[in-house]
């Protein structure tokens, strides 16, 4: 039998368990495996950290989601700093996250690959999306910290090959918490100003976890969602970033952004010059081409004696008038024979002019009779004469044997 001691509500009980546990607790760092992850619409960041035999809820509010420096995905391997909380509507306790950060270069290079196939199943990495970078900008847009080593270095190449253009500085953080999201509103900004012909986002090298906010996946839908393009410039040759794959164009360098992004002064000159030479010598070459040609109409026996040649043209257009008078009298000739001919045709079987000859054309009831054997003898049939027509009865018939 159970000794009868202190009873506790439920309330009580799990107020002493949280009492207790945040007491005995107030700071801890957990290692282990992100699971059911999920972002509510608040912005809060609800996980589970598991190990191989057990697993607690963690929750990273949203004033704490601007420091992270990566994107958290079911999977990687966490290290979670925080406190024990309880929650005592459902009397479970959880990590109350105040940094979360990978365990180590491994985990970053996991999600970077997971982002990288994620982006490139959507399209972000198109070529045909890409869009073509001006050859002769007149602005250019520059996204990148305006303390580092990029900056001096983009201004310094530009102004040295091509002083022509104008530089906009969007200055940014480039690392640390926040940066990402300073990065992708820097390139909006610029978008929404409208200036620039072409934008350069990058900054100098670094380590992985440097240059991880070039990695976000915000960066990459700005550059992505960007309607100039965008020359990505981030760390060494070596370093490869999700803006780089994103970008329309990927510099190694800042420096070599710059080398791209203008053509050089110099060879400009060159182009221009020898541009010029080549126009000269084609305007030469068409006045040498005229001037021979004018020389030979000059030279030529119509340019010298024009009235010989005017008679002999006008000697050509007689000619050709006779022969255009000969041949339109024979034509006329040639159809007032065959009219004749013709008349004397339609003549020859005109019926009055048979009948002038002494025949008759003989009917019964309004019919021609053309056959002596389709008459009947006491048969009253009507003669038509040239001048006349006479009525008669026959009298007797008498037929040609065949």
């Amino acid at each position: 039998m159970i000794e009868d001691r202190t009873t506790l509500t439920v309330s009580e009980l799990t107020r002493r368990i949280k009492s207790s546990l945040e007491h005995e607790f107030p700071a801890i760092a957990v290692e282990g495996e992100i699971s059911n992850f999920k972002q509510h619409s608040s912005g809060h960041l609800y996980f589970t950290i598991k190990d191989e035999h057990a697993q607690v809820q963690a929750v990273l509010w949203r004033s704490r989601t601007s420091a992270l420096l990566f994107t958290p995905q079911d999977g990687m391997k966490v290290i979670a700093r925080g406190r024990i909380t309880v929650y005592e509507v459902r009397g479970v306790y959880q990590i109350d996250v105040v940094e979360l950060r990978p365990l180590g270069t491994g985990e970053l290079q996991l999600a970077f690959e997971r982002l990288k196939q994620k982006l490139a199943a959507a399209g972000y990495f198109d070529s045909k999306r890409k869009k073509p970078i001006p050859r002769y900008p007149g602005r250019i847009g520059i996204v990148t910290s305006p303390s580092g080593a990029a900056i001096r270095d983009i201004v310094s190449i530009i102004s040295r090959r091509w002083p022509l253009a104008e530089l906009v500085l969007r200055p940014v953080s480039v690392q640390g918490p926040g940066a990402a999201g300073e990065i992708a509103e820097g390139i909006r900004d610029l978008n929404d100003w409208g200036g620039a012909d072409v934008l350069i986002v990058g900054r100098g090298g670094g380590s992985l976890e440097d240059l991880w906010a070039f990695n976000e996946e915000i960066v990459a839908q700005a550059i992505y969602e960007s309607a100039i393009p965008v020359i990505s410039a981030v760390g060494h040759e070596i370093d490869f970033t999700i803006a780089d794959f994103v970008a329309d164009l990927r510099a190694p360098t800042p420096s070599a952004a710059a080398e791209l992004v203008v053509p050089s002064r110099a060879e400009t000159v060159e182009i221009v010059r020898n541009f010029c030479y080549t126009m000269q010598q084609n305007a030469e070459e068409r006045v040498r081409t005229e001037r021979e040609r004018i020389l030979g109409i000059v030279g030529s026996y119509a340019f010298n004696r024009p009235l010989d040649l005017l008679r002999q043209y006008s000697q050509q257009l007689d000619e050709l008038r006779r022969a255009l008078v000969r041949a339109v009298g024979s034509r006329s000739a040639l159809l007032r024979e065959q009219c004749s001919a013709l008349s004397k045709r339609i003549a020859s079987v005109n019926p009055s002019l048979i009948l002038r000859r002494g025949y008759v054309i003989v009917r019964r009831n309004g019919e021609v009779i053309d056959r002596a054997k389709r008459l009947r003898e006491s048969e009253t049939v009507h003669l038509n004469y040239y001048d006349g027509n006479v009525s008669a009865r026959v009298l007797d018939k008498q037929l040609r044997e065949q």
